[in-house]
């Protein structure tokens, strides 16, 4: 689709703008004055910091602990404080940030290397190199949003800049041919995508920055052409990994670097292109892929999350708001201008990506004056590409994990639930810890956040460690006996998946059920069929569990962050003040703290978690929760 487009247009490109340079006084002489006062203010600020000094051990850290952020860190704070410097200078334009924006640009330039140290390798899923090799540059996630950020700094300072020496847009643009463009054109990289292996939110992230580099910098038109095409070839591999419905299988938090990067490449590529690209907006695929970030939306800063996505993402800024505005999304745009008015990081203080920040600029007042009043709409539905199910009313929203555990940023979360009331957590899932050395390795099933037993899902108990040990990437011995416990590369072996799917959407009555045995290698789970309903005149969510599983005993984990407390006697749950959930055939109920210590996930959740672990009478087990 893109790179059909791409062939039908003849260069020259236009030129792509970005937001004012600093010589445009009068753009930010008109900046709204509140947003124009804080800018400066974090410019100040900003100049009062010394930048980060980063050393090699710093690089090396990873290969020796697993730990990746200590390196990053300082990385990403010199992105980010170059930004607010040059911010602050279009604002005041007398030159008092100009020589640490100089400072900034060049110690950017002389860093050793730009791609992570987790991202250090030329073919994916292989070991890291402890080091990078300098004369062999790779282009992983940051080192392309890093030559987005010098090209951003040189296009609005450029007027600034040349007065004092020329050779600084100068060393830019060689430090981006040899970093950038020359390692794009003539290496590959896996997220640029083939046409056979599977790519994620890398290809468009990626592909996006490179291009904002390509259109801001003054390169020969011949590698501006090559990568123009490169690109859409990219873009289409990447489409190619999404249903018609447009879901994004890596959950709400990956949306903002997939679906609104694809949104990033089409902005660019018809900034290049005078619009040339502009019909593709009204494609269906394109619109439902701009609405999966409204449809997963639960309320405020809640999310149905699954995989390694978070309960709490970031809020909507100018890119959902815009991808909103060009598809037709009305309620998308309406949910961004309403986080816009209570986002805590409203001036996306921690983005490094300059256009990001400018578009929120550009469109701050637009967005603060766009109707918010009144409910958004939230469809129901069912995407079929990742098999997830949601059923909603003004009380309650279920949301249902079908599919298999071969996608993107994959956990053994196939068949589980969450349930929202009121707009708050009721059963929830835990999202993931902050990155490290086994996430993205064969030990990834290690992290008790990417297993079954921390999802609101069974485990069957009983089986005998030598069947465990026999599967590929079992977990430690320490795990063996919990036959829900297996992991896999993403991507790669085995898919356990869901099968006999059945549901339905209603006005008054949504149910799913599926057959989950194949989710658990050990042969003895025969059957494990998971029916979710909602009775919406009588307010009333059913869960109800049937299982076939000789010698095995299983025993369901449900995760709350309200606390939890069971009453024997009427073997009813209460989680919180937020209401009770009937267990009518429980035999067994233990509840124990999860405690929240890990940094990521502590932007999510501000208390301790709960699971509940629920051993039923015989071979089923129901959940009942009503208004």
């Amino acid at each position: 689709m893109f790179y059909e487009y791409a062939v039908q247009y003849q260069p020259p490109f236009h030129p792509f703008s970005i937001g004012p340079s600093v010589a445009n006084h009068t753009a930010w002489e008109n900046l709204n004055p509140d947003l124009a006062k804080r800018l400066l203010y974090e410019g100040l600020r900003a100049q009062a910091s010394p930048w980060s000094v980063i050393y090699a051990t710093d690089y090396l850290d990873f290969a020796r602990t697993g730990n990746r952020i200590h390196f990053e860190d300082k990385q990403f704070s010199r992105r980010q404080k170059l930004n607010d410097l040059i911010f602050a200078e279009c604002i005041q334009h007398q030159g008092h940030f100009l020589d640490d924006i100089i400072n900034g640009i060049y110690m950017i330039c002389e860093e050793s290397a730009w791609q992570l140290p987790p991202h250090n390798t030329y073919i994916k899923d292989t070991p890291q190199l402890p080091l990078p090799d300098t004369t062999r540059p790779v282009v992983d996630l940051f080192a392309a949003e890093t030559g987005a950020v010098l090209a951003s700094a040189v296009y609005l300072m450029k007027d600034s800049l040349d007065p004092v020496s020329p050779f600084i847009a100068e060393t830019v643009k060689e430090t981006l041919i040899k970093r950038i463009f020359t390692p794009y054109l003539h290496e590959y990289f896996w997220w640029m995508g083939d046409g056979t292996a599977h790519v994620n939110n890398w290809t468009v992230w990626c592909t996006q920055n490179v291009l904002i580099a390509a259109a801001l910098t003054p390169i020969e038109e011949s590698m501006r052409q090559q990568i123009f095409l490169k690109a859409c070839r990219s873009i289409d591999y990447f489409l190619d990994e999404y249903g018609e419905d447009g879901c994004c299988d890596e959950g709400a938090h990956y949306y903002r670097h997939a679906g609104l990067c694809l949104f990033g490449c089409m902005e660019i590529l018809n900034g290049m292109t005078g619009g040339h690209f502009a019909p593709l907006y009204q494609q269906e695929k394109i619109k439902n892929i701009a609405s999966y970030v409204l449809n997963m939306h639960v309320n405020d800063h809640w999310y149905i999350n699954f995989a390694d996505c978070s309960a709490v993402t970031v809020r909507c800024s100018a890119r959902e708001y815009l991808f909103g505005k060009r598809t037709g999304n009305a309620n998308l745009m309406k949910l961004s201008a309403q986080d816009l008015k209570v986002n805590e990081d409203a001036l996306l203080l921690d983005e490094h990506n300059t256009w990001y920040r400018l578009l929120q600029f550009s469109y701050w007042d637009e967005m603060m004056a766009y109707p918010t009043d009144g409910p958004i709409f939230h469809p129901e539905l069912y995407y079929p590409s990742a098999g997830v199910f949601l059923t909603r009313d003004d009380t309650f929203c279920l949301a249902v994990k079908a599919g298999d555990n071969d996608d993107s940023h994959n956990h053994n979360d196939c068949g589980s639930f969450t349930l929202y009331k009121d707009g708050l957590p009721f059963f929830t899932d835990i999202g993931v810890e902050t990155y490290c050395r086994k996430t993205f390795s064969p030990q990834r099933y290690e992290l008790w956040t990417m297993q079954s037993q921390y999802h609101n899902l069974p485990t069957f108990t009983g089986c005998e460690k030598t069947a465990c040990a026999s599967t590929p990437y079992a977990l430690a011995a320490d795990f063996a006996g919990q036959s829900g416990l297996y992991g896999i590369m993403e991507n790669d072996g085995p898919q356990y998946a869901a099968h006999h799917v059945k549901w339905q959407i209603g006005e008054s009555f949504s149910e799913i059920s599926m057959e989950l045995a194949d989710a658990y290698p050990d042969t003895r789970v025969q059957s494990f069929v998971r029916h979710a309903s909602f009775d919406k005149p009588q307010e009333t969510i059913t869960i109800t569990d049937h299982y076939s599983c000789d010698g095995l005993t299983p025993v369901l984990s449900l995760i709350t962050y309200e606390v939890p407390t069971w009453d024997p006697e009427k073997q009813i749950l209460h989680v919180g003040d937020l209401g009770d959930c009937q267990i009518p055939n429980a035999s067994k109920v233990i509840i124990e703290r999860l405690p929240i210590t890990d940094a990521r996930l502590q932007l999510a959740w501000k208390a301790d978690l709960w699971r509940i672990l629920v051993t039923p009478e015989k071979d089923d087990l129901t959940l009942i929760i009503t208004k």
